[in-house]
């Protein structure tokens, strides 16, 4: 859980990661890649907060030198406030990152509104029309009609569960919410935890997925401030999730293992996550399809015509005012087409936001599909959905409640507290 009273400290720490982030950029920022004596940079920096994903991007940008002459060195962070403040500070100098990550939703927004980030209407016209990007994932990159950024990647929120544990349970994956609460009263009868759920960070996942399940309109409300927090329909959600608590459904909230080592155990069953995930199981040594599946989660009120799944997409974007406008705008229109997606989504065991991508995991290819084809409604994450200010005191709430979860009024008022503020005169 994640204090008022930490997070005031982080804010000053803050503050002089982002001085400090302004000298380093000043140092080394603004000479990512020689031009080769042709005007044009020849290697770009990507910068991201996504250290783990170093190899794939190095692999990417041996393919890219390769295919368009432009090379891309990774420059990965992993801690996301430190990274967040180095990106921050870079607005205000003369040394620009060539390429960066960020995410949709509030955050984009407050970039876009401040005239930082690159327009990318006319990729965005050119990737739709040949068939590289979907124009339905076109509307989480548009502001006031405008593009912005690309896709670096897209994830699908699903169940993930291990496949040895549902079969020594003699279980199949559910098409109900009540066959979904009846495998995990039969995990529980044998000693095993049903789901995962975290007080860090993806303390929302479990107010996301049970609120999209029961009323994906009101989900949709709360991000613009059309309802409240406090809203009957909210408040029902959350005692429903506190049943679940007291029923002994839920691994260790505080716990510091990590999930996908607590799926390869058995010790508990089943975890939401983006298809992101998929890589932190592979990297587990497991087998997709033998060791553990995953399954599109049931909506808690069956009188919903489709399931709402929740899904993200993470931007790769470009500064307005970029060290090398072309080399970062010619980067960004070869990531998005088929070759480099192909090496992109599969070596990591993620769909695409390239639908000509084929997917050789059966699993994740029959999710992709049925998304992309319309079979499920898809909902914005809810990282992405909140405006930022919303999404903090969020966050700590939903930690609060897991720590005790007989507090949910009062953590569903100080939301609303936020909300309030951030909505007054909007």
């Amino acid at each position: 859980m994640i204090s008022r009273k930490v997070m005031s400290v982080r804010a000053r720490v803050l503050t002089a990661l982002v001085a400090a982030a302004s000298l380093a950029l000043a140092a080394c920022g603004g000479d990512s890649g020689d031009d080769g004596g042709s005007g044009g940079k020849t290697e770009l920096k990507l910068y991201n907060d996504k250290g783990a994903w170093s190899p794939f991007f190095e692999d990417l940008g041996k393919l890219s030198k390769e295919q368009i002459g432009i090379g891309m060195t990774p420059v990965g962070y992993t801690d996301e406030p430190t990274y967040s403040a180095f990106i921050k500070a870079s607005f205000r100098t003369n040394d620009k990152p060539d390429l960066f990550t960020w995410s949709t939703g509030g955050r984009l927004q407050e970039i876009v509104e401040a005239g930082q980030v690159a327009e990318t209407t006319d990729l965005w016209k050119e990737a739709v029309a040949a068939g590289d990007l979907s124009k339905e994932l076109e509307e989480t990159y548009t502001y006031d009609g405008k593009q912005y950024c690309v896709p670096l990647n897209i994830s699908y929120w699903v169940m993930f569960y291990n496949k040895k544990v549902y079969d020594e349970a003699g279980l199949k994956p559910p098409s109900t919410w009540a066959e979904l609460m009846s495998n995990a009263d039969a995990l529980k009868a044998k000693g095993v935890t049903p789901f995962y759920q975290t007080s860090v960070l993806f303390s929302f996942v479990w107010f996301q997925q049970l609120l999209i399940g029961t009323d994906p309109d009101l989900y949709n409300k709360l991000a613009t401030g059309e309802a409240k927090y406090t809203d009957p329909g909210v408040v029902a959600v959350m005692e429903r999730w506190k049943q679940m608590i007291d029923g002994g459904y839920f691994s260790d909230a505080g716990s510091k293992e990590d999930p996908a080592v607590q799926l390869k155990s058995g010790k508990t069953a089943m975890g939401i996550f983006g298809t992101w995930f998929n890589t932190s199981m592979t990297q587990q040594g497991l087998k997709p399809g033998t060791d553990y599946g995953m399954f599109a989660i049931p909506n808690v009120d069956p009188a919903q015509s489709k399931v709402t799944m929740a899904f993200e997409s993470g931007p790769l974007c470009s500064l307005a005012k970029a060290p090398d406008t072309k080399a970062s705008t010619d980067y960004m229109k070869w990531w998005v087409q088929q070759p480099a997606q192909d090496k992109w989504a599969n070596s990591r065991g993620d769909v695409s936001a390239n639908p000509k991508v084929a997917i050789p995991d059966p699993g994740l290819s029959a999710i992709a599909k049925s998304a992309g084809g319309g079979e499920y409604t898809l909902a914005n994450r809810y990282f992405e959905a909140a405006p930022a200010p919303v999404l903090t005191a969020a966050l700590d709430a939903f930690g609060a409640f897991m720590v005790d979860p007989g507090s949910y009024r009062k953590q569903l008022e100080n939301i609303q507290k936020a909300a309030d503020d951030y909505w007054k005169g909007r």
